[in-house]
């Protein structure tokens, strides 16, 4: 478990990187548009270009705040306690952040349907078919529901077979610095 568990941070931590890229890529197209306006060659609709690259960064961001340990938690009772205390405030929080999760996923499906169904397209000049920003946004929460289940799992494990440590170092809490 501890392997997949290592695995599965390292690959979050290679797609926040890809995410971070398509953010500085955005900000990219921004200033060029930014600077280009006065002199006529703006390539408009960056501004809905950067939004979709702001949901899409979100949706996959949360998978390595979740393997970082970054998600924010108000621990002060699993700060006092032991390693058992903190252990099952940790089983806890990450099987709570799994149901969520798997709720987002499974409800972020019905809006790219309807997107697909429909030929959605953005209003405005670009119009964008919806779809392929959805798919991508999608994606993300779905990898984040995976991401969430498959740590909700080795920590029951964890806990099942009294690994706190284990426990401590892939679902725990890094506190204040």
């Amino acid at each position: 478990m501890t392997k997949l568990l290592s695995h599965l941070r390292a690959l979050n931590e290679k797609l926040a990187i890809a995410a971070g890229l398509l953010l500085l890529l955005s900000v990219c197209v921004t200033l060029y548009d930014v600077i280009a306006r006065p002199f006529g060659a703006s390539l408009g609709g960056t501004d809905e270009l950067s939004g979709y690259a702001m949901a899409i960064v979100a949706s996959w961001g949360v998978s390595y705040a979740l393997t970082g340990l970054a998600h924010v938690r108000i621990d002060i009772v699993r700060a006092r306690g032991g390693s058992a205390v903190r252990a099952w405030f940790d089983a806890v929080s990450i099987l709570s952040l799994a149901a969520v999760a798997l709720a987002v996923a499974y409800r972020a499906w019905p809006v790219l349907e309807k997107s697909i169904s429909n030929g959605s397209t953005a209003n405005t000049t670009l119009e964008t078919p919806l779809w392929i920003p959805q798919t991508l946004w999608m994606a993300g929460w779905v990898w984040f529901a995976v991401s969430a289940v498959a740590m909700a799992g080795a920590v029951c494990l964890f806990l099942i077979t009294g690994r706190n440590d284990d426990i401590e170092e892939y679902a725990g809490s890094r506190g204040e610095a």
